[in-house]
């Protein structure tokens, strides 16, 4: 019996729209509740804040990065200034965490407005635009369904700009689609297990797709058993719940380049018979499909935002489970290119429900392979929280990663593919073992992955770390974060197909 309410939406922030826009000073003193002004360190504020340098600091106030100060006024909306620190050093990741303090300051305000500075700043002014509306909408993105649920939610975000509206405006729409789609990874990652299952994931990318331009295909056990998809079917053999592959497919016309995404769908991972312990870390697990989130999020903003690379998408989804039916240790399974790998550990099963996607990617022409999971307790205990792993086998893809990363504020660091530690996955049975030694576990998981992409050029994200956040921090939520949407969107918009061949092979 599902005692899960009913009507718990797995994806609540498509169902709420915020209004964004371009106004004047003018035209946003009248609309909105809180209008920040943001502050150079040791400038004088602007006029509208109705005090000087002086004033503020004796508020204390020196317009320091991060720093805000709220003033209530008799008429008027809210002034909020908010340090940028030194002049003419505004950067993207500056003005994103700037306009998230903002908005996380006023939390009782529904109608906001940021204004875009007069003096030169490091990036464009729609860059700029870009950020803050990104940051607004990320810092009150919300999940919640309580009682409260509706508390205090943001109806409308301005953008002040006297001048160059039209360039400002083109930033405010591109923040609005990449925090939409941000916000719906997130919503997929946070919703309970029991609401989410496969087939409500599949549901879900059938909803959100063709509004998005997304060609949908789903394919159900049976298909999936006579696709030969022994990974996702060994992985999903515990589960009441049957699996799903979802394949999300963009084509635009004369595309540029030719991706494959894979992300790691398993909807809640118990270890399955190498049952997780029971801590703070098993109840998070509902977020172990965060891969497969960001991958079905960052497609659904590819066509608004004029993607010209082809981005075919890959999401193996299904729970890992304990039953009297579920995958043994000591079982061999055949994955789809005909691998055959022994289970030593029932807990390591994101890697075979991504080796069927990794296999699967490689019967159609493609010029990168990117996959994401949230695959490894080693890449956490290695970067934290803050940064996520990546490790690949041709250079090009790898760096096209890292600097997708450093732009959206979503940053990766390589690991090195050392390949003497494959030895480490040898079976005396099977092909492979789906687990190496206790050390360098997230460098022998992605070694395990290389089996599976027949030389083409791969790069693998394992963001086991980043997937959850204990405490929300500028516009990053408490929580599973959605964390790889604003990556692969950013990496999708840039990619240029590799030349490097030192190592994977690039097609001509």
């Amino acid at each position: 019996m599902n005692t899960t309410p009913d009507d718990f939406d797995p994806i609540p922030s498509t169902r709420h729209r915020v209004t964004v826009g371009v106004a004047s000073l003018k035209q946003a003193e009248a609309e909105v509740d809180a209008l920040a002004v943001p502050v150079a360190l040791g400038a004088e504020p602007r006029e509208e804040l109705g005090t000087n340098a002086a004033g503020l600091a004796s508020a204390g106030f020196t317009g320091e990065r991060g720093q805000t100060l709220v003033q209530a006024r008799s008429e008027g909306p809210v002034r909020v200034a908010v340090g940028t620190g030194a002049p003419d050093q505004i950067d993207a990741t500056l003005a994103r965490d700037l306009a998230a303090e903002f908005a996380r300051a006023v939390p009782w305000h529904k109608r906001l407005a940021i204004e875009v500075p007069t003096r030169d700043l490091g990036i464009s002014r729609a860059d700029f635009a870009q950020a803050v509306t990104e940051g607004v909408l990320l810092a009150r993105w919300r999940y919640f369904v309580g009682k409260d649920a509706d508390r205090a939610p943001l109806e409308s975000l301005l953008v002040v700009a006297d001048e160059d509206s039209e360039e400002v405006g083109i930033g405010v729409e591109r923040g609005r689609v990449i925090a939409a789609a941000y916000s719906l990874g997130r919503d997929l990652a946070n919703c309970p297990a029991t609401t989410l299952s496969a087939v409500r994931m599949a549901e879900v990318a059938l909803e959100v797709g063709p509004p998005a331009g997304l060609e949908v295909e789903v394919f159900d056990k049976d298909q999936l058993i006579e696709m030969g998809c022994g990974g996702l079917l060994g992985v999903n053999r515990g589960s009441v719940e049957p699996p799903r592959m979802i394949r999300l497919r963009y084509q635009p016309e004369e595309p540029t380049g030719r991706i494959a995404l894979i992300g790691k769908g398993v909807m809640y991972d118990s270890g399955g018979i190498s049952l997780k312990p029971s801590d703070e870390s098993h109840a998070q697990m509902k977020n172990d499909m965060t891969g497969a989130a960001a991958v079905l999020a960052s497609m659904t903003a590819l066509q608004a935002l004029g993607c010209t690379s082809a981005v075919t998408g890959y999401l193996m989804c299904t729970d890992n489970m304990p039953s009297g039916s579920a995958m043994k240790l000591g079982d061999v399974l055949r994955m789809r290119n005909g691998t055959t790998v022994e289970v030593l550990n029932t807990d390591a099963e994101g890697r075979l429900v991504m080796a069927d996607g990794l296999a699967l990617a490689t019967e159609e022409p493609v010029d990168a392979i990117v996959d994401i999971a949230t695959l490894t307790g080693a890449c956490l205990r290695t970067f934290g929280v803050d940064i996520a792993g990546v490790m690949g086998n041709n250079p090009a893809v790898v760096e096209q990663l890292r600097r997708a990363g450093d732009v959206v504020d979503e940053p990766v660091w390589e690991l090195p593919l050392h390949r003497p530690y494959r030895s480490q996955l040898d079976s005396s049975i099977a092909d492979l073992t789906n687990m190496g030694g206790v050390n360098a576990g997230s460098i022998t998981a992605a070694l395990f992955l290389e089996e599976f992409v027949d030389g083409h050029p791969w790069a693998h994200v394992d963001i086991a770390g980043t997937a959850q956040l204990p405490a929300p921090r500028a516009w990053r939520n408490k929580g599973a974060t959605g964390f790889g949407t604003k990556l692969l969107i950013e990496f999708a918009l840039e990619f240029a197909r590799p030349t490097e061949t030192s190592s994977g092979t690039a097609r001509p």
